[in-house]
């Protein structure tokens, strides 16, 4: 029974992944089956170079969204793909310079006081995703894909059959809560009559993806590396965010420039089959974050399934008839766990919201975070995780230090 929990719990893992990991793909024109299989494929890799110690799982950056679009439209898919492969070299070059500084200025720029509104972000970023999912709507809110009432009754059983397995459920079933959420969801969707399953009529059992070979183009890579800062400020923070969540260190062992190496190979390895940037899933860390199952072997398992998908043409079709309603109110639940992770990282290390300091770096974070604030200049745009990483590194730096906070560092 052991033996088959791992793997089930890896499926699961996907399954919570999987409508943003295709979703990337679908707004830029690249091809699902590749996402799925770049996504494994670049999993393996951050667990090969981490030595499999964080229990996390990589897929498509929705960071590059708007950069590959226009990367597309300008240069075309080899040449964009080309752009991120150096995009990914920028990780690597990064991941080398905490390996030589080591990671106590990561601790100086990245203090509970960044670091919690951040992980918030993380999670509240994501709510208007999860709301327009259960209300039967696309992620954006621009498509009503079911009727209203019916995606409110899916959505509300398929969030309280997670809550109630997650709160009273024992032995193998306590482990797959939002496994069980999906099942019955689905099965509620089958009778009310929303599941289509013409996708899976027409696809067939084995179909191989279409990879695309990269080429490299000045232009393109002068354009893309610029953009790989900012995933990266949000790449610290979901490694602050697991390891809060588990209570390890994952800064210190395997290391942050273990880490962020290991993400940067990975973007690397997926734009050399065409497939798009990865990036450390917060929708996988809530997963792990209600679970409490903390196995990095889980992840393999998740990876290996999203690979066997991206070649099973029909298993690859029937996830997408998952209608939108039951991972809409599964969402509402994970992206809020995230959110309570940073909320936790604020009361643990007793940040001081009473002083103007902490409660400028906190305040303006949050509503920039949660308003869509966005920076930018030209087709270069800053908006967001990495918006909100950025303004509260920088306040952390330029605001002076509070008199508790030196009085404190004196003391040590």
């Amino acid at each position: 029974m052991k033996r088959l929990a791992i793997p089930l719990q890896g499926a699961q893992m996907l399954f919570v992944a999987f409508g943003a990991l295709v979703l990337m793909p679908l707004l830029t024109g690249l091809d699902t089956s590749v996402a799925l299989f770049t996504a494994g494929i670049g999993t393996l890799l951050f667990q090969l170079i981490t030595k499999r110690q964080v229990p996390i799982f990589l897929a498509s950056s929705f960071a590059f969204i708007a950069p590959i679009l226009y990367g597309v439209q300008t240069w075309g898919i080899p040449s964009t793909m080309g752009g991120i492969i150096a995009a990914g070299m920028v990780y690597v070059l990064l991941g080398a310079l905490v390996k030589m500084r080591g990671t106590d200025f990561i601790h100086k720029l990245l203090p509970p006081v960044v670091v919690g509104p951040v992980i918030i972000i993380i999670g509240l970023g994501l709510a208007p995703v999860a709301v327009n999912m259960a209300l039967g709507k696309s992620g954006d809110g621009s498509l009503t894909l079911v009727p209203t009432n019916t995606a409110l009754i899916i959505s509300l059983v398929s969030l309280c059959t997670t809550i109630a397995v997650a709160i009273f459920a024992k032995g193998l079933l306590k482990v797959m809560p939002i496994l069980a959420g999906i099942i019955v969801g689905y099965g509620l969707s089958l009778a009310f009559g929303i599941v289509d399953f013409a996708v899976v009529t027409a696809a067939s059992w084995i179909a191989i993806p279409k990879f695309v070979a990269p080429e490299f183009n000045w232009h393109a890579i002068a354009f893309m590396i610029p953009v790989a800062i900012a995933p990266a400020v949000e790449h610290i923070g979901d490694i602050l965010a697991i390891s809060n969540v588990t209570g390890k260190d994952f800064m210190k062992k395997p290391g942050l420039h273990r880490t962020l190496t290991g993400d940067g190979i990975a973007t690397m390895a997926a734009a050399a089959f065409g497939g798009p940037p990865n990036t450390t899933y917060s929708e996988v860390t809530g997963a792990v974050t209600l679970t409490r199952n903390f196995d990095p072997k889980i992840m393999t398992w998740t990876a290996i399934t999203a690979i066997t998908l991206a070649f099973v043409g029909k298993l690859g079709a029937l996830m997408q008839t998952i209608p939108v309603p039951v991972m809409g109110g599964i969402m509402c639940l994970l992206f809020g766990s995230i959110a309570a992770v940073g909320l936790n990282t604020l009361i643990r290390n007793h940040v001081d919201l009473s002083e103007p300091r902490n409660l400028s770096i906190v305040g303006v974070t949050l509503v920039f975070g949660i308003g869509g604030m966005a920076f930018g200049i030209g087709s270069f745009s800053l908006t967001g995780i990495s918006l909100c990483g950025i303004v509260a590194i920088t306040m952390n730096l330029l605001l002076p230090a509070s008199k508790h906070h030196e009085r404190d560092a004196a003391s040590h």
